[in-house]
């Protein structure tokens, strides 16, 4: 593939144009160009690739040779890539997919660009010495009987070595993941597939709190297909959209179905790490009041994508005779009395809209205050037009769908974007026009690339409308744009910089939160925070930084994200610690901005 690099944002690309002629077999010409890179490979004492690609293609390679995320962006890139690993990789035995849909096939991506694609196997000679440490899946699944347990019955029946196991009775957990949502579950499954022993904690009182929790309304704005988790798909009568609490009840039944250790009403008080041992002290507080020293060599930060609310503060704000509070805090506007109040939400995203119908449907007069544009795409359309041929009812397996979505550089995919989400402004112009006579602004990002790019650099600024676009657009909620914002608040009004005074008797900060390295500055302190790198947007490569991959503090991982994105990238970490836990890939240590 060949992109142009454009104009002063960073990875902005312009993906090229193919002629319009006739397409040759697919399979054919798959095959040539792999039998000619195995030659090419095959001579590593002179090593000569760049050939076989055009001087500006991209190679993304996900733990393969480099046991990091890595994209490389050009002929020369990629061959200096391959020559450097190759020695030791020794790739060979290029397989190509034949049945299913990923056989090489021709597709039109965009207008003006057609490509081949396929999806292949290789071996990897040593495997990076994984061979042997596979996940126990299919065949491979163990026995279950008590004679086929470590020791035999002198150990114990099942459940007698699970007491044992879930409380770490006979020895130190290798893995400490703090948080039991979707990415510590998800992670807890993949690290004891591949036999590292893993113990989950919580500050919670039952798995699936931090869902349950939340506000009254909220159901998940992604489709089923998309959003189970490892191993476990949901079943085929579950609803295309999650409501809150029946999620928090799926979580705590797939813990014990994955027979997962976790601790709920758990909190770490300290942790320090020791550089010369590559071993953590962590103190923890259990629900009764105990105190436990735990020793594991990595800590998996699973608090949550985002780090600490974003309470901004306001001159006059101490005076305002109203209800001020963060939308992390909102329950349900049917707590309370709110017909005929007025409510001023701060904020346009996915919680702002949220809290913002609620608050109508319980009657109260909402007024939504917009700074900037956001991004919207209704979760009945645009949602399913995103996933269609991947992420669907009958569509191909998910593992299969997992690698296609994420094989391509997210620089790439922000390009492809580009032209998906014009065709989703299409299909939902009513809607957007709408909005835009409502006087809500839109924003499609500086590069048109619409959620891909707002999620992947901003983690927010858009909205999967699930009904306030139309409350919206019919005046049942008002909007009021001010690029300027609130300068200060008085008894009962919101001041903004225009010189407008919004009156209220309710205020909602939907303001967002800060990045997820403030919850380790938090709880774990300066030193270890100090050492870890910000979490979220593209580093200089156009990788996520810092998530599922080193953080810049050796043993310290951050994994979270979405359900699908827990599902995916905890097979990738998981692979990482246990490749550093076998002695193939060595303990990062390097806060690489």
């Amino acid at each position: 593939m060949a992109t142009t690099l454009t104009g002063g944002n960073p990875h902005i690309i312009e993906l090229p144009k193919t002629p319009n002629s006739a397409e040759p077999d697919a399979g054919a010409v798959v095959q040539q160009w792999f039998t000619a890179l195995e030659m090419a490979l095959s001579r590593s004492a002179s090593l000569d690739i760049a050939s076989l690609f055009h001087e500006d293609s991209w190679w993304r390679d996900m733990l393969a040779l480099d046991w990091d995320m890595r994209t490389l962006h050009s002929a020369a890139e990629i061959s200096e890539f391959l020559s450097a690993h190759q020695s030791k990789a020794r790739l060979s035995a290029f397989r190509i997919q034949e049945q299913g849909k990923f056989q090489p096939r021709w597709e039109n991506v965009v207008d003006g660009l057609s490509w081949i694609s396929s999806m292949f196997f290789l071996r990897l000679l040593l495997v990076k010495g994984l061979k042997g440490a596979e996940e126990p899946l299919g065949k491979k699944r163990p026995e279950g009987t008590t004679e086929s347990m470590p020791g035999g019955l002198a150990g114990g029946t099942w459940i007698e070595r699970r007491a044992r196991q879930k409380e770490f009775l006979d020895a130190e957990p290798t893995v400490l993941v703090v948080g039991a949502g979707q990415a510590g579950l998800n992670m807890g499954a993949r690290l004891q597939n591949l036999g590292l022993s893993c113990l989950i904690v919580d500050k919670h009182e039952r798995i699936g709190d931090n869902w349950r929790k939340r506000y009254r309304t909220l159901v998940t704005h992604d489709p089923a297909e998309f959003t189970h988790m490892a191993y476990l798909p949901f079943p085929q009568n579950w609803p295309q959209f999650t409501p809150k609490d029946k999620l928090g009840d799926w979580f705590e039944a797939y813990a014990n179905i994955m027979e997962l250790n976790v601790w709920m009403k758990t909190t770490v008080i300290s942790a320090n790490y020791n550089d010369a041992t590559a071993q953590w002290t962590v103190n923890v507080t259990r629900g009764d009041g105990s105190q436990r020293t735990l020793q594991p060599r990595h800590v998996i930060w699973c608090t949550g994508h985002s780090g600490e609310a974003r309470i901004p503060s306001f001159p006059g704000q101490d005076s305002f005779q109203g209800t001020l509070y963060h939308g992390s805090q909102h329950t349900d506007a049917s707590e309370y009395d709110v017909r005929g109040k007025k409510v001023v939400v701060v904020g346009t995203g996915n919680s702002g809209h949220d809290i913002a119908q609620n608050y109508y449907e319980n009657g109260a007069d909402v007024t939504m205050l917009q700074r900037s544009g956001t991004y919207v795409i209704t979760a009945d359309k645009g949602v399913f037009m995103m996933h269609k041929g991947l992420h669907e009812d009958g569509g191909p397996p998910t593992e299969e769908a997992d690698i296609v979505s994420e094989s391509l550089p997210f620089p790439v995919q922000f390009a492809l974007s580009v032209h998906m989400t014009r065709r989703i402004a299409d299909a939902e112009k009513e809607t957007l026009d709408g909005l835009r006579r409502a006087g809500f602004q839109l924003d499609f990002g500086p590069d048109g690339a619409g959620i891909a790019r707002a999620y992947y650099t901003r983690g927010g600024g858009y909205y999967i409308d699930v009904g306030c676009s139309s409350l919206i657009i019919d005046g049942k909620i008002k909007v009021k744009h001010s690029p300027q914002g609130i300068t200060g608040f008085g008894a009962r009004e919101v001041k903004l910089a225009e010189g407008i005074d919004l009156p209220a008797d309710v205020v909602v900060l939907a303001t967002g939160y800060d990045n997820m390295r403030t919850t380790v500055r938090k709880v774990l302190g300066d030193r270890i925070a100090d050492r870890c790198l910000d979490v979220w947007d593209l580093d200089n490569e156009g990788e996520l930084r810092g998530m599922w991959r080193p953080s810049g503090h050796p043993g310290f991982w951050y994994f979270g994200g979405n359900l699908a994105l827990c599902r995916i990238y905890s097979k990738f970490l998981a692979l990482q610690i246990k490749a550093i836990e076998m002695g193939i890939k060595t303990q990062p240590r390097e806060n690489k901005i």
